[in-house]
């Protein structure tokens, strides 16, 4: 199943590379435009994080799931329907107030934007905000769907959303001056929602044929709502992170905000492929341990989980740092965006991957928790995460940088080490706690070695080819480079008696065959 859900969330995130490609072509990195569009366009991202990744998987999912486990369909039916509908009625509150209140807005997500860019993001950010609301009713028939154990097309549905925008861009990308450019490919992402939605909705009559959009507030649905309240606000809490280092990133120089936003595409698309992917195929199975108070079995799936994203998660890690350079100009080297654009990408993301393996094992950790029914302890933890994400934050951004007197560019690559550090915190901290509920969990010293030492002789070959290879198209030096680190990751991996990497070999076999 987490296959499954890797393979969906690998279609969704090529294709937002693929579209970041064609924007950072007609955009570029410093421009207002593409600042103002970056900044504006974490609207639907954040509620589509929110509602699809976390509150409403975490609360929705272990009661519908339990319902149809017991083979009470028509009570969970009920469920659906109420869900559905709450959700459609707190959807339509927040797009109206979202649109009324723009401008206030604006002064949370972008303060350092004044005049005209201030102004583009508040027009951008109105168009933008109907589309959010159809991507949070996207994150419901996500939840139907899952919860059937119908994964692929739940996590491919995104793909129409980059599809749209990508078409959009090649359209009008190479005929309409940019300010303008921004307008449209923000209605184009409105469009995509509305087909992103939509083509779930087949899937879930077949599957659910007496599903009603009514108001019923049963033990389950109140439960249901119960559980998302702090879910909510612990993703929530997620997300805001996010947002800081964004509003911190608009208080340095043009190209801070798209720069950041790049970044963290890269760095996302591994938590996405191993950690949520894992996290959501896991979560039932999960549920259905606690629900029968398995705890043996419940720790055996988690440690089997980690091992799982630690194989993927800890190489991308060092790729991210060792190799940052090639991938990002691989990615976004074209039209407007240049070398030394992809450089400074480069230095945020080599500086976002001192978080990264915490950050993916965390996801797990808290789905645990969430199966437990503990939906209040992620969220202290997650508090306390953001508290120090925004005290290191503002001081490795905005106050060393002048202090070191370096370019305050370079203020984002503080940005995100330091919530790589809050990230750590808040990892050792859901680790100890279950530990103390369920007993031993976690990677052993012996496992963690052997990934990390596989993956630094990969890099060191790697970067020999690197510097052996001429000067070559980006996309040609990262074939040449990438490559024999996968090959030389997995083969170390296999020597050093890796079982996970047994496993990727003998399901390429099984594929082959």
């Amino acid at each position: 199943m987490a296959s499954l859900v890797a393979l969906g969330i690998l279609f969704s995130r090529l294709t937002g590379l693929v579209r970041q490609r064609f924007f950072a072509h007609y955009f570029g990195l410093q421009s207002d435009a593409a600042d103002a569009f970056t900044a504006a366009f974490r609207i639907p991202n954040f509620l589509q994080n929110l509602f699809g990744e976390g509150a409403l998987s975490a609360s929705f999912i272990p009661v519908y799931a339990a319902l149809l486990a017991r083979g009470d369909k028509q009570e969970a039916t009920r469920v659906a329907g109420a869900v559905g509908a709450l959700l459609a009625l707190v959807t339509a509150i927040l797009v109206l107030a979202g649109v009324l209140s723009t401008p206030l807005l604006i002064a949370v997500i972008a303060p350092g934007f004044t005049g005209a860019k201030r102004d583009l993001t508040i027009g951008l950010v109105r168009v933008l905000f109907p589309g959010a609301g159809l991507l949070v009713l996207s994150a419901w028939c996500l939840g139907i769907l899952n919860s059937h154990r119908k994964f692929l097309l739940s996590y491919t549905a995104p793909v129409i959303w980059n599809a749209s925008m990508i078409a959009t861009l090649v359209v009008w990308g190479s005929r309409v001056p940019l300010p303008r450019l921004a307008l449209i490919l923000a209605w184009g992402s409105v469009l995509g929602s509305a087909l992103q939605f939509l083509i779930q909705l087949p899937a879930i009559r077949r599957l659910v044929p007496d599903l009603r959009m009514r108001f019923v507030f049963s033990e389950e649905v109140r439960t249901t709502i119960r559980n998302f309240v702090p879910v909510f606000f612990s993703r929530g809490v997620v997300q805001i992170s996010a947002y800081i280092d964004s509003l911190l990133a608009s208080l340095l120089p043009t190209g801070a905000v798209t720069g950041l936003a790049n970044a963290q595409l890269l760095y996302t698309l591994p938590v996405s492929l191993f950690g949520i992917s894992v996290s959501a195929a896991e979560l039932p199975e999960l549920s259905g341990a606690a629900g029968l108070d398995a705890t043996g079995e419940l720790r055996d799936r988690l440690n089997s989980g980690l091992r799982k994203i630690a194989f993927f998660v800890v190489p991308s890690s060092v790729a991210f740092v060792a190799l940052g350079d090639v991938i990002a100009a691989a990615l976004f080297q074209t039209g407007r965006f240049t070398h030394g654009d992809a450089i400074y990408v480069w230095g945020i993301l080599a500086a976002s991957a001192v978080g990264l393996v915490a950050s993916t094992l965390g996801r797990l950790y808290s789905s645990t928790y969430y199966a437990l029914r503990d939906t209040r302890t992620p969220l202290r933890y997650a508090l306390i995460r953001v508290t120090l994400t925004t005290a290191l934050g503002y001081l490795c951004a905005i106050v060393l940088p002048v202090r070191l007197g370096i370019d305050r560019l370079w203020g984002t690559a503080g940005l995100t080490a330091s919530a790589g550090v809050a990230g750590w915190i808040e990892f050792v901290m859901l680790r100890q706690t279950l530990n103390a509920r369920i007993g031993p969990t976690g990677l052993n010293f012996s496992f963690s070695t052997r990934l990390w030492i596989a993956a630094v002789v990969a890099a060191a070959v790697a970067w020999s080819v690197k510097m052996a290879m001429p000067s070559s198209q980006p996309i040609v030096l990262a074939a040449g480079t990438l490559i024999p680190y996968g090959l030389v990751y997995l083969a170390v991996a296999l020597w050093s008696g890796i079982p996970e990497a047994r496993a990727v070999v003998t399901r390429w076999r099984r594929h082959d065959a």
